[in-house]
């Protein structure tokens, strides 16, 4: 069954193929003969009830430096095509919430991954707070006062941006660190959020584990060791990714969160796990397929597709 797939992402020139899950989704997608096209977050838009992009056709190689050709623009009625997969990267601010909103018309004549519903819905930061015993010492909040009591409990914390990605904007506020006064005025000053406080974990020197789930199911995972000198483990800041065995205790929170993921709709879902702690589940634009398959050979966007594919002819 050929469908018609529109990849609502980033620009497809400047996407680094070795490290990118939805280049791999688009790879997978035309090996399976489905027809693909791509348009960028501003070219989405919603006239008279229509839901319009600026589409162009797509089609992806495995080749660095010469990895796709693409059409001319047209203007596609995305109810006219089978898939859409919203993909392009945080941050998750009003302009990634408008465009749920508009993908809303459409889902699901037009089946959109994930579900822009309850895309909006789960916050990466705070969807995890709907689970409980996950989830170390957090606190989210504005008050500086409170803050400070969190960090005369805890001692060594995490303070990061609410809606951050990517680990941009995260510091690590030992016992005896002065500056948690300046840190407070800059959060306050670029942000108009809630901060959100954790306790610092030391098992992220053992790495911070990245776990995918397709329809609430576990599919792979890979873990993601800090540099030396470094409190973050993303890849991009000089992680190392490197080969792993889910534990029996994130299997338990695989299993306590999963239900509720396939229940929502959320098809591709990445997960962070430090020691016994869920620290994150993303479900706006998860990454680590390539690297899952590099390690282990495991083919997550077959799985990913076998899913959607499933969904579409039902």
């Amino acid at each position: 069954m050929a469908l018609k797939i529109a990849i609502q992402m980033d620009p497809v020139a400047a996407i680094d193929i070795k490290g990118d899950s939805t280049f791999r989704l688009a790879l997978e997608a035309q090996a399976r003969g489905h027809a693909l096209c791509y348009y960028l977050p501003r070219d989405l838009s919603l006239s008279n009830g229509e839901v319009l992009a600026r589409t162009r056709s797509l089609e992806v190689r495995d080749a660095e430096g010469d990895h796709f050709t693409e059409g001319n623009e047209v203007v596609t009625n995305l109810r006219d095509v089978d898939v859409v997969l919203m993909r392009q990267d945080p941050p998750f601010d009003m302009s990634y919430i408008t465009a749920t909103h508009i993908l809303d018309h459409i889902h699901p004549h037009t089946l959109v991954v994930n579900d822009p519903s309850h895309v909006r819905n789960a916050p990466e930061k705070l969807f995890v707070t709907e689970f409980d015993g996950v989830m170390p010492p957090t606190l989210i909040s504005s008050n500086e006062q409170d803050i400070r009591a969190f960090r005369a409990e805890h001692k060594d914390i995490i303070l990061k941006p609410l809606y951050g990605n990517g680990g941009a904007g995260v510091f690590r506020v030992r016992p005896d660190d002065e500056n948690l006064a300046s840190l407070l005025e800059m959060f306050t000053q670029m942000y108009r959020e809630p901060l959100i406080a954790q306790a610092y974990l030391p098992d992220v020197r053992a790495g911070d584990k990245r776990i995918i789930l397709v329809d609430g199911e576990i599919a792979g995972a890979i873990n993601r060791v800090p540099a030396e000198g470094e409190s973050r483990s993303n890849m991009h800041v000089g992680g190392r990714p490197e080969a792993t065995q889910l534990t029996d205790r994130e299997r338990e929170i695989c299993a306590i969160i999963g239900p509720e993921l396939k229940k929502r709709g959320l098809i591709f879902v990445g997960i962070d796990v430090i020691g016994d702690y869920l620290t994150e589940i993303n479900v706006t634009s998860p990454t680590g397929l390539r690297e899952i398959e590099r390690f282990d050979g495991t083919n997550i966007a077959a799985m990913i597709w076998d899913v959607i594919e499933a969904k579409r002819a039902s």
